[in-house]
């Protein structure tokens, strides 16, 4: 048997989820990209696109028990506690009973109101252990039907089975989801849906080819100076647009030492690699002590020079990100990380204190936001995101297109929309504020940034551009005798 670096303990808790495979579908349309590869012929991809443009809901129904949703939902973050806490300017619950360092603790009016409810018995200090929640998080259809009133879209998928993708949610982004609306823009990101059964044509288990680009089980080496480093296949919660769809979830991908040290001896190897990139699954699952292990061992590659993370924890477990995580993280700069956000409604006091502890141990963060229909597909959602994202002193780094995964059409847009929304930006907010919009061609193809037509064309000596307004003006340029 092999050797694990959790000596006994599981990243994964009991249980893997709900599984099931995808059955055919209808087709769909496609578009064409095309990418060059340094000095090789230029090379085209094909992707899937809609024929609709379907813009994100915007309006509120009355409080009711059906499915709209109620009045007291409102992003608000007051609270006042009967625990020893002071107030801050903005109403915020401030805890000193139960600080994790220098910190004082932050909770959200939504996710206070939610313990009340559904987690009476838990202490702040078992809310705030990121072990309780993984244990606790809520996976089954009775459980779902405890916290959530489902449409019978969610609960038809989660009584049979649900899908190939399994499902979780921790309590804490449960406490974040509408109970009533199964439209809310974060509630159908996490909740399965019968739509996942839909398969249509230009879909695939593995759209990006990473298999293909995986030299040792774990590892995917795609561009030449980079790769992507998979220590293992767990997530603290599961979202349905993921691309690792096929493998995140199941156990097959385990942290254990042989199969990473087969990893470390390829770098070793392949001198040109200066860049890696941990995702997963979700490498901050993994434990501080087996985290330092494996940053510690490229770390020691000499020709690695930069180490990136991957994670959803600030988004949808904050309480991850801990004082001493990040004093372990500290050792090993440059560390950079990218986080995922995709919902102002997930910028709260919480996420906001687990990013402002990484960037003040000098760990920069940059967030890939995925475009998905109905979720943030306007320019008003994606320019309140970023401005969050900025106050939180994140980057917002990148735009994708929503991969072409297997049951993915309910959330793919169309290309144009991200072109709309990144034209929607630029010039009417800080030029910090907008994330390049990109698609992952499929089949391997690697990132095509795309943006919207600014050279228009040339006249004479001159280039002539269209600023954000749509105003052309001209640019000196003697074409080259």
């Amino acid at each position: 048997m092999e050797e694990s670096l959790f000596s006994g303990e599981s990243s994964e808790p009991p249980s893997t989820g709900l599984e099931h495979d995808d059955p055919p579908g209808n087709s769909g349309n496609t578009i064409v990209l095309t990418v060059a590869e340094d000095a090789r012929p230029s090379k085209q991809f094909h992707i899937p696109d809609s024929s609709v443009l379907n813009l994100v809901r915007n309006g509120r129904a009355p409080a009711a028990r059906s499915h709209s949703k109620p009045a007291n939902r409102k992003r608000v973050t007051e609270k006042v506690t009967t625990s020893p806490a002071l107030p801050d300017r903005n109403g915020v619950r401030l805890d000193t009973a139960h600080s994790s360092g220098p910190s004082l603790r932050r909770e959200n009016l939504l996710t206070s109101k939610f313990r009340e409810r559904f987690y009476p018995d838990a202490s702040d200090a078992d809310w705030d252990d990121w072990r309780w929640q993984s244990r606790h998080r809520i996976k089954t259809l009775e459980q779902f039907e405890r916290i959530l009133e489902l449409s019978p879209e969610e609960r038809d998928c989660l009584a049979d089975g649900g899908t190939l993708l399994p499902t979780a949610i921790t309590p804490y982004y449960m406490s974040l989801l509408d109970p009533n609306d199964p439209m809310q823009a974060l509630r159908k990101t996490v909740v399965p849906t019968t739509r996942e059964f839909v398969r249509t044509a230009g879909e695939a288990d593995d759209p990006l080819g990473e298999d293909g680009h995986s030299p040792v089980p774990g590892l995917v080496h795609r561009y030449p100076d980079r790769v992507l480093l998979l220590p293992l296949d767990f997530c603290s919660t599961y979202c349905r647009y993921c691309t690792r769809s096929r493998v995140v979830g199941h156990g097959e991908i385990q942290p254990n030492v042989q199969r990473l040290e087969a990893i470390f001896h390829y770098l070793e190897d392949a001198t040109q690699v200066r860049d890696v990139l941990i995702s997963g699954g979700d490498p901050l699952a993994l434990s501080d002590e087996k985290l330092d292990w494996i940053i510690g061992r490229l770390r020691a590659i000499p020709h690695i020079e930069f180490i990136r993370i991957g994670t959803k924890m600030p988004a949808v477990l904050p309480q991850r990100i801990t004082p001493e995580l990040v004093s372990m993280l500290r050792k090993y700069h440059p560390i950079w990380m990218s986080v995922h956000f995709l919902h102002p409604e997930e910028c709260t006091v919480e996420s906001k204190q687990a990013c402002e502890r990484l960037i003040d141990a000098g760990i920069p963060l940059g967030s890939q936001t995925v475009l998905l229909k109905g979720v943030n597909d306007s320019v008003e959602i994606m320019k309140s995101l970023v401005h969050k994202l900025l106050t939180m002193r994140v980057r917002p780094y990148y735009l994708y297109q929503c991969d072409p995964i297997s049951g993915s059409s309910h959330f793919r847009t169309p290309v144009a929309k991200g072109l709309e929304i990144v034209q929607g930006l630029r010039g009417f907010t800080t030029g910090y504020a907008v994330p390049t919009f990109v698609i992952d061609a499929p089949g391997g193809g690697g990132k095509i940034p795309l943006q919207p037509d600014s050279i228009i064309g040339r006249d004479g000596d001159d280039i002539l551009l269209k600023n954000f307004e749509g105003k052309v003006f001209r640019y000196p340029d003697p074409m080259a005798t």
